[in-house]
């Protein structure tokens, strides 16, 4: 049996952070493995939140008075905090979004048609969340590009030795993620960006299953793009990012028009802020982007690659466990593995085996993850997926398997 990684943090006494964990679900206590879709939230984050509201709300950088300074002034640093927290340059670099679906649209929308012509070659991988898929599938539609794909071989990992192949001078961005949503596998960010680079292409990459669990740090990974979403790292929903190197963010077009993001308007022309500004028109998320600071600091003051052993040992751990289970069987056995697991059973679709697992208080995801290609290349139509954060414990994932092993008998 996997034997667990010491750590210096008392994981158990931690979940006290967080309220939810309290909660019953029909009559049993809660577990929650549905983390890769939204973790849940600390008390500190919740406390920032309503202390924004009761003591501090007010528009951003328009008022003179003192609520709106108040809350310019925490604003702006969380837009620090999220810069350090990813080793950006400057927090300039940083574009406070609805979280990774948007951030992955901005630059479609205003980087794609600037940069990309007829003919050119975006790069993405068969493992993509439907959100770094869509948005190049409708740029490709509009300008005349052309989609290639990295392929998954059947451990999950990336079938790197036809990269070569596929990454020709024609690719003008490459955009992948680095840990699958479905999978759980953890790419080799830095080594992909380099060769892309090599041959002049920019890179994004989807962070939202990577940025709460491990140290993310876009120096080292070398990228001109990386988005993610606050409610996967403890923050609020309707809050993310998009980090862009600042010569290239200074190059891009608006994404959306309307107040903030102008310098003077007239009734014919306007002209626009620098960036991040640019990209940010209207009343943005304000409590959710405090509460997203609040998120950073909380992780940090845990670490994240204290979190990563945690996801790593629970994820290992699961994996022996659920060779009891009959009838079970794991997508993607890839060795770089991070806290996701999606699985099979013969006995039961995902749908009516996550709906059984409820009845326990187990919650786990069912159906396709926003991942259907993907499943369509495992030959199924979805799987359930258990998901680890830094508030699960080996205890839960036992009592999952007992409850995997009651559905097998069950469903029979």
């Amino acid at each position: 049996m996997h034997k667990a990684v010491k750590s210096q943090v008392d994981w158990t006494a931690l979940r006290e952070d967080f309220p939810i964990l309290r909660e019953r679900v029909n009559g049993h206590p809660l577990i929650y493995f549905d983390s890769a879709a939204s973790s849940q939230k600390p008390a500190s984050v919740l406390d920032v939140v309503r202390n924004y509201y009761e003591h501090e709300n007010a528009n951003v950088h328009r008022g003179l008075h003192a609520l709106s300074a108040r809350a310019t002034e925490h604003y702006e640093k969380s837009r620090q905090r999220v810069a350090d927290f990813i080793g950006a340059k400057s927090a300039d670099e940083i574009i406070f979004t609805r979280g990774t679906t948007e951030s992955i649209n901005l630059v479609a929308q205003t980087w794609g048609p600037k940069f990309l012509r007829a003919g050119d070659v975006i790069l993405l991988t068969e493992m993509e969340h439907h959100s770094n898929l869509v948005p190049w599938q409708l740029l490709s539609e509009r300008i005349g590009a052309q989609l290639r794909f990295v392929p998954v071989r059947d451990d999950g990992t990336l079938a790197l030795e036809k990269f070569s192949s596929l990454l020709t001078p024609e690719v003008k961005l490459f955009a992948f993620t680095h840990v699958s949503n479905s999978l759980g596998t953890i790419n080799p960010v830095a080594e992909l960006c380099a060769k892309a680079k090599n041959i002049g292409a920019a890179t994004l990459v989807d962070a939202a299953q990577s940025i709460g669990h491990m140290p993310v740090n876009v120096q080292e990974i070398g990228c001109d793009f990386l988005a993610f979403s606050g409610h996967k790292m403890c923050a609020p929903t309707g809050i993310g990012a998009l980090y862009g190197r600042f010569d290239v963010l200074d190059a891009m077009p608006p994404y959306q028009g309307g107040g903030e993001m102008i310098v003077s308007v007239t009734l014919e022309k306007s002209t626009f802020k620098k960036p991040p500004q640019r990209f940010e028109a209207g009343t943005p998320s304000i409590a959710g982007a405090i509460g997203l600071g609040a998120a950073v600091d909380y992780l940090e003051g845990i670490g994240r690659g204290e979190i990563f052993k945690h996801d790593v040992d629970l994820t290992q751990y699961a994996l022996e466990r659920m060779k009891e289970v009959p009838g079970l069987r794991v997508l993607g056995t890839a060795k770089e593995h991070a806290g996701a697991i999606s699985f099979v059973m013969d006995a039961a679709h995902p749908h009516d085996l996550t709906t059984f697992a409820d009845r326990y208080g187990l919650a786990m995801r069912g159906g396709h993850h926003c991942n259907q290609p993907l499943m369509r290349r495992f030959g199924v139509t979805g799987s359930t997926r258990a998901s680890f954060y830094l508030y699960n414990t080996r205890e839960e994932i036992d009592r999952m398997v007992e409850i995997l092993q009651k559905a097998a008998n069950f469903f029979k």
